[in-house]
């Protein structure tokens, strides 16, 4: 057998479940470790016989909003039934299946644990930590998926995502962690920066002579990713003659040169990303609908940079070492705050390019002080409030519509910025208490008055 795999237990327990789920999980080679052992980030199983509200606060405490892995299993199928599985989900719970269903319910714990276990040992390369930083929820649920995608699939790939959240990136990490032995190259072509009068030279290749000026044969996109990886960026501004003559070569890996009579084989997995909703201009028309479900085998959402807030310090202080040549700088809390406050419509690509102009300015091996901050993204009004995002205003029109009040509105509100905070502090709660701008004593008192606390 390989690996051992270790994760925690808990379970509910009436009816003597807990000795015989041990010993089943020992056989396919599940070591069960205490639950003091939880700092270590252990997967977690949680047999449950219900899925009451108290369970689902459970799992959401022990995911860790996500962060950590949670197996459910139930004794009782009803608890599944309708939205009950994907109630667990929700809490942050990574699968949910029901116990008694299956012939060797164990064997499949063990599966489940091996997956995720290679997942999370290639989440945590220096691969990882060094080009994609980040420990929010909704980028490491990305990350997750993208490295899944890459060992465990050979699907086309579709990354959607703004402008600027890193998606080339994500796009090197598949190929990288592609496991074929005998893995070619990645190639790389920006859809934008195609002459339609050459596309087919830039995809196909061509035969010397093929036109004016073909002084001598050139392979193309699809013959140098030959046994690698091609990744077409921006796929979603391609002229639609242009995905029509892609469509064969996508759906049977065959193509001829510019000029030539000869058919050739390719095989490569294809990555595809795009800025555009690509679902809605098939509905409009501007982008073929065979063609998008060729390239969009498995599809995966990249978060923008204001969905994952708690990154942006981790980054910021990345791109300073980068920028000077391997030397950690701090930032004073000032910046700091600036910099998680401050909209950034580019991306990760704009938050980058504004640490650079910092880093031009800043002198020494000190902090990252406020003087370093360029002029221009200085605070203009100090006293001024923070600005309200269409979203909010939103979630307050839904509120005000269900009959809510202002005094319970304010009370939700202050209840998610608190939970936010702690979920982006890692639970630290001086470090929550002066995001929040109050002392640790205030957020404590907040939290007991809590009705979940």
């Amino acid at each position: 057998m390989g690996q051992r795999l270790r994760a925690r237990l808990l379970c509910h327990d009436p009816d003597g479940w807990r000795p015989r789920l041990g010993a089943a999980l020992a056989a396919e080679g599940v070591s069960i470790v205490a639950d003091d052992d939880a700092a270590e980030a252990r997967p977690t199983l949680v047999l449950l016989d219900v899925a009451t509200p108290e369970a689902l606060e459970l799992v959401a405490e022990i995911s860790q909003n996500g962060r950590a892995r949670v197996l459910v299993a139930t004794t009782d199928r009803r608890a599944l039934a309708v939205n009950g599985g994907w109630q667990f989900l929700r809490a942050g719970a990574s699968d949910a299946f029901c116990w008694t269903d299956l012939d060797h319910p164990a064997a499949h714990v063990a599966a489940r644990l091996a997956r995720w276990s290679r997942v999370d040992e290639a989440l945590d390369t220096p691969l990882v930590h060094r080009q994609l930083v980040g420990r929010s929820p909704r980028w490491l649920a990305c990350l997750r998926q993208l490295i899944e995608i890459a060992l465990f699939s050979d699907g086309s790939v579709l990354l959607l995502g703004e402008s600027g959240t890193g998606k080339e990136l994500l796009a090197r990490l598949v190929h990288t962690l592609d496991p074929r032995p005998d893995k070619g190259d990645l190639v790389v072509l920006d859809c934008t920066t195609v002459v339609p009068e050459l596309a087919g030279s830039e995809f196909f290749g061509h035969e010397r002579g093929a036109f004016t000026g073909a002084a001598s044969g050139r392979d193309g996109a699809f013959a140098l990713a030959d046994r690698g990886t091609l990744f077409l960026d921006e796929v979603g501004d391609l002229p639609l003659a242009l995905q029509a003559q892609l469509l064969r070569v996508v759906q049977e890996r065959t193509y001829k040169r510019v000029g030539a009579n000869v058919w050739k084989q390719t095989s490569f997995r294809l990555i595809c990303a795009t800025h555009r909703d690509l679902r809605q201009d098939v509905a409009t028309g501007r982008f073929r609908g065979d063609f998008y479900h060729r390239i969009a085998s498995r599809v995966c959402r990249i978060p923008a940079l204001c969905e994952r807030r708690e990154d942006i310090l981790p980054l910021a202080e990345h791109f300073l070492r980068e920028l000077r040549g391997g030397a950690a700088s701090s930032v004073d809390p000032a910046v700091g705050e600036l910099l998680a406050a401050r909209g950034y419509p580019g991306n990760v690509r704009e938050l980058r390019q504004l640490v650079a102009r910092i880093s031009d300015r800043h002198l020494g091996s000190g902090p990252v002080t406020v003087g370093d901050v360029p002029e221009d993204e200085r605070p203009v009004d100090l006293d001024a409030a923070p600005p309200v995002t269409p979203s909010f205003e939103d979630a307050v029109g839904r509120a005000l519509e269900r009959g809510i009040s202002l005094r319970d509105i304010g009370r939700f509100a202050t209840d998610a910025a608190i939970r936010l905070a702690l979920d982006g502090e890692q639970g630290n709660l001086q470090r929550a208490a002066k995001r929040l701008g109050v002392t640790d004593r205030a957020l404590q008192l907040r939290r007991a008055q809590r009705p979940d606390s």
